[in-house]
């Protein structure tokens, strides 16, 4: 599903200079390289402030903390997305409120949230998923209008631009109160191991988040208030400075990739191919089409058959997960796309080393398992 052999072969000597100064510095814990990339990250991103952290789980943890929020507010997240989106919010005690989402862009639906916002709404997560921004004009408009926070989960969309309305492009993860994000090793933005980051334009709030994730210190040994400990190490910082560099390039071959993909496959009338937004490029973290009226597990050992793996993202939406039954009497709305989706979407290869023909290959024996 994502090669990260031979994207390492290809930086394989700079990766390998970078580790070896860490280790020779013997800087592990918060090193010049953590300071370096959190600085070359916010340039890149054009925000003020980057905070690293242990995993993008913790950077959405830490960005509720320090929203202030207490147990009881309600948060409002997509149904269709991964677990730790909504574990966090129950984690802290809070109530999430999930709504569902479009059924072409995969991401929050608009028209479904402002009627979950209560007197109790204090935040809104909205997630950037398989690659492209949600509809963030009509988010920022919702939010500002009830006073609500906006956290964005970017772990699945870090380089992708928004567009807004009036022209103006953003980096995805900048527009709201908050952006977090995830560096797990098969991001767009990957290190060799666990790492994530918070963005915020607000020197206060920044501030705030680099106590929470430092035991609640601003001053060492002086806790202000309760923290987590979580930290970003200084030798994935340094895979991540070099990495970054080549962040564009490795989402340019990532757009190659899918509208290869698209070329291939979408006169198939057996599936769709993933929507673009109007309003965010796509920089495909997941290439997840649409079976229509076909049986995805037949779909799938076939592939297999020829040695091609295939996901699905997400095969249970999180009202339906066993761990969600105690918010359920705070979720009774209808959740159809999202059940819809989880029963019929299906992920391909999707990485920066994908070559032309190993692309129509899949595509010929997805074509061929589809009896198409």
């Amino acid at each position: 599903m994502c090669d990260l052999k031979r994207q390492y072969q290809r930086i394989k000597d700079e990766v390998d200079v970078a580790i070896q100064e860490v280790i020779d510095s013997s800087a592990f814990i918060k090193g010049k390289e953590v300071g370096l990339f959190q600085d070359e990250l916010a340039s890149y991103l054009n925000v003020r402030h980057v905070i690293g952290c242990a995993n993008g789980t913790d950077a959405l943890q830490i960005a509720l903390m320090a929203l202030g929020l207490k147990p009881g507010d309600e948060v409002i997240t997509p149904d269709f997305t991964f677990i730790a989106t909504v574990e966090v919010v129950a984690l802290l005690g809070l109530t999430p409120i999930i709504v569902d989402v479009d059924p072409s862009t995969f991401t929050m639906d608009i028209s479904k949230l402002e009627e979950a916002i209560t007197p109790n709404t204090k935040a809104i997560i909205p997630v950037h998923l398989f690659g492209q921004c949600a509809n963030m004009d009509e988010i920022m408009r919702i939010a500002q209008k009830h006073n609500l926070y906006v956290v964005e989960d970017t772990a699945q969309a870090l380089g992708a631009d928004y567009y807004h309305a009036e022209g103006k492009i953003a980096k995805a993860g900048t527009i709201g109160t908050i952006g977090t994000t995830s560096f797990f090793p098969s991001k767009n933005l990957g290190c060799y191991g666990d790492g994530g980051a918070l963005f915020t334009n607000d020197d206060e709030l920044a501030a705030e988040i680099r106590s929470i994730a430092n035991h609640g210190m601003k001053v060492r040994y002086h806790h202000d208030r309760i923290g987590v400990n979580s930290r970003l190490d200084s030798i994935q910082a340094a895979i991540l400075r070099v990495k970054l560099k080549y962040l564009d390039e490795y989402n340019a071959s990532r757009i190659n990739a899918a509208n290869a993909y698209d070329n291939l496959l979408r006169s198939c009338s057996k599936l769709i191919t993933p929507k673009r937004a109007s309003w965010s490029n796509h920089i495909f973290h997941q290439y997840t089409l649409k079976l229509v009226e076909t049986d995805r597990a037949k779909v799938q050992k076939k592939l297999a058959e020829k040695g091609i793996p295939s996901m699905i993202y997400y095969p249970i939406p999180l009202h339906k997960q066993k761990a969600f039954e105690p918010y359920k009497q705070s979720n009774s709305r209808s959740f159809q796309v999202s059940e819809l989706l989880s029963d019929s979407v299906l992920s391909l290869p999707m990485h920066t080393e994908l070559t032309e023909e190993e692309i129509k290959f899949i595509a010929d024996s997805l074509l061929e398992a589809l009896n198409y």
